[in-house]
């Protein structure tokens, strides 16, 4: 996958409602994306291994290989492309199993085009390279590491499988050790877009990147009630 803009990136949309699909592809269009359809799992996995993309939007809920089974793929075959899932499933679990999946974002259906937007434009973003970055290095708090060029990261000796959402989540945390992040500077960095105080978003995926991180050992990142969250380690 090459990281691109909306003039240049090719977007594969897969959703097994014929209307999302072209309501998408117009709307997709206009913005300056190339955008292909396929209509469900099984026709997205060999869509990206015919001609890869730069980002995939791929429906929860499809016959066969369901999005889920779509980004399991993917990500068992170490293809990093971006994935944005759309789900009409709302609750806390349903969020989790598709962060579990590897998606990199998810939108409840119905959804707004302008936020739809605002998110793909999010996740180019955060996937473009940074040439000449001043910060590389391996950055440390305590017995946590983290590459932001090679995007690996460790505890003590185990290295830990990141999505790149939960990956720029914790590198921004990293970055920030010790200061508190409130919900809206978050928002901003990592999705270029504020929510609102009613998105349950980021609490998704800080306790997804608290599983990942703790495994059994003491907590990494801190809940400020009513502010937001730090990375402090403790002892």
């Amino acid at each position: 996958m090459k990281p691109m803009d909306a003039t240049t990136a090719t977007v594969l949309v897969a959703d097994d409602d014929r209307a999302i699909r072209e309501s998408l592809e117009r709307a997709l269009q206009l913005e300056g994306y190339t955008v292909r359809t396929v209509a469900d799992g099984v026709q997205a996995l060999a869509a990206v291994h015919s001609d890869p993309v730069d980002l995939l939007i791929l429906d929860v809920m499809m016959p066969g290989v369901d999005g889920l089974g779509v980004a399991r793929v993917l990500r068992a075959e170490h293809d990093r492309t971006p994935i944005l899932m759309l789900t009409a499933r709302v609750e806390t679990p349903d969020r989790v199993a598709g962060l579990d999946a590897g998606a990199d974002d998810y939108l409840a259906k119905p959804f707004e085009l302008d936020e739809l937007l605002a998110r793909l434009r999010a996740l180019l973003r955060r996937a473009a390279p940074v040439p000449g970055d001043p910060e590389e290095g391996t950055l440390r708090v305590g017995e946590l590491g983290l590459d932001p060029r090679a995007r690996r990261v460790w505890r003590g000796d185990r290295e830990i499988e990141l999505s790149k959402t939960e990956f720029d989540l914790l590198e921004l945390l990293v970055r920030n050790a010790g200061i508190v992040l409130d919900h809206a500077t978050i928002y901003d960095r990592i999705w270029g877009y504020d929510f609102g105080p009613e998105s349950k978003n980021l609490a998704v995926y800080i306790s997804y990147l608290r599983r990942k991180l703790e495994d059994g050992g003491p907590p990494l990142i801190q809940t400020v009630r009513g502010v937001g969250y730090t990375l402090r380690p403790q002892g």
